[in-house]
């Protein structure tokens, strides 16, 4: 196992792959450095000599500006480094040099055919409600149906929520939105579509969102106009579940594939072990004909010409502008500073800056070029890597990549976390340390290329292939525990 790694050839940092102690001597490209004090894991030393004011360069790219002299050997963190940030930008589109990747044979897995043409990795029957009134309403209908849940339908879920009424403008559009791409989604083999009566978001409303539905996959109630909502469900629950059943897993060209992809609780390592693989995977993914999700706007601040040069077309880079420049303002508008990032975590695992954590971050998109660009809740309708509209909190992300279309969410993390998203998560440890300690949430452990030496390209050939297998039924973790989680995206007044 190496001691550090240089990422780039013109980077005056280098990171440490496993805690070095003062005083050690290492040879950096042929010149001897001796840390001047205790480096941590996952954080950044000086390889040569940084004055006050110049920049901290890592990845090839500006991280932020040194705010004293750091001598050779120093650690470089928050308290001798600064973002480099500014506001609102202007940008100019420079696409040479950008190529995308070739197409290679194809792939495959067991998924299930929708009649709409779509393709579910899973055959859930799901509960929606429209408003949070009727949370524990749709928990008990969970519970009854998940008794009598036929063979054929992996789970019964219901998906509860705090909104769907007091909301106003572009805040209950987005619930009005999620709600339906979810009613929509082809991992759900059935849907019940559960409302009061009474609420802004009432069923007669959603329907306009919703669009045409096959009255046998997708049933309402509205219980407020029944004498026992749970006996009417548990009528309607048996036919839905018994509808799901009749699907049964076949072969499908993996160019079927959406998946989500999203980092949380990140490392001084996730740019080295896990985003990189990642990165690969969605290369190869998109390869085969298949398409990827890439979110979290905030965290491309600072790389975010890395994708805009990338873009397939002028439109699409005015797209992306748009993207960064309307989260910019949303920040801006709600008295929010945009570059208040990183985490405390992150900060704890050597993230220093937001350059420093978004150039990380953007490496789970890769090298192929951008073909589309979405608004919040906007179903993917193109195929390869995809920009997605949405903050970097990770439930609300990984809902928005659920709601796109993704039947998946691969999900990189250094500090490690429990939860789930409506669709499969899969948890990517950065560090073996963490992979090790929390095997009950850890899928894969992309720190074995620190610790194992393990290439780059084979880590990702393993997770093409356990997402081929998770794709094909193979339970992860969260679900092996039971976790389904949904989170909107909240803005504006609350009535």
């Amino acid at each position: 196992m190496q001691d550090f790694i240089k990422i780039n050839k013109d980077d005056n940092v280098a990171v440490a792959l496993k805690p070095i102690a003062k005083g050690t001597t290492l040879n950096v490209a042929g010149i001897d450095v001796t840390t001047v004090e205790d480096i941590p894991q996952g954080h950044k030393f000086v390889i040569k000599a940084i004055k006050n004011g110049d920049p901290v360069i890592k990845y090839g790219f500006r991280i932020g500006f040194a705010q004293a002299d750091i001598p050779v050997g120093a650690w470089v963190h928050t308290h001798n480094l600064k973002t480099g940030l500014g506001e609102l930008l202007e940008y100019t589109y420079e696409p040479e040099g950008h190529k995308d990747v070739e197409p290679t044979e194809p792939a495959y897995f067991d998924g299930y055919m929708r009649e709409n043409g779509k393709v579910g990795v899973r055959n859930e029957v799901w509960i929606v409600p429209t408003v949070g009134c009727v949370n524990s309403i749709a928990r008990a209908i969970e519970t009854t149906a998940r008794a009598n849940k036929p063979e054929g339908v992996d789970e019964v879920v219901a998906f509860t929520h705090p909104y769907g009424c007091s909301q106003t403008t572009e805040d209950q559009e987005n619930t009005r939105k999620i709600l339906a791409d979810l009613i929509n989604h082809p991992n759900a083999g059935a849907v019940l579509v559960l409302g009061l009566g009474c609420e802004n978001s009432r069923i007669e409303v959603l329907k306009d969102y919703i669009g045409e539905v096959n009255p046998d996959r997708v049933k309402f109630l509205q219980v407020q106009d029944v004498e026992n909502e749970q006996e009417e469900a548990e009528k309607l629950m048996n036919e839905l579940m018994a509808y799901a059943a009749t699907f049964k897993r076949e072969k499908v060209n993996a160019k079927e594939l959406i998946i989500g992809m999203k980092c949380g609780g990140s490392d001084g390592l996730s740019g080295i072990t896990a985003n990189p693989t990642v990165g690969l995977f969605s290369d190869m993914l998109v390869s085969k004909g298949g398409t990827t999700i890439l979110t979290e706007v905030p965290e491309m601040f600072g790389a975010e010409t890395i994708l805009m040069n990338r873009c397939a077309n002028k439109e699409l880079f005015e797209k992306t502008v748009h993207l960064i420049n309307d989260f910019k303002e949303y920040f801006i508008k709600n008295g929010q500073e945009i570059y208040e990032n990183p985490s405390p975590g992150n900060k704890d695992g050597g993230i220093t800056t937001l350059e420093d954590k978004s150039l990380g971050c953007t490496q789970k998109s890769g090298s192929s070029l951008v073909k589309g660009v979405l608004a919040y809740a906007e179903p993917v309708n193109t195929k390869g890597l995809n920009l997605l509209s949405a903050p970097g909190n990770d439930l609300v992300a990984a809902t928005a990549c659920a709601a796109s279309g993704a039947q998946m969410v691969l999900f990189t993390t250094g500090r490690g976390t429990p939860f789930a998203s409506p669709v499969p998560t899969v948890k990517i440890a950065t560090n073996s340390r963490l992979a090790g300690n929390k095997g009950n949430w850890i899928d894969f452990n992309a720190g074995r290329i620190v610790t194992d030496d393990l290439p780059l390209e084979d880590a990702a050939k393993e997770l093409f292939q356990l997402v081929l297998d998770v794709a094909s039924g193979k339970k992860v973790k969260a679900e092996v525990a039971g976790f389904h989680d949904l989170a909107i995206f909240k803005q504006g007044v609350t009535l």
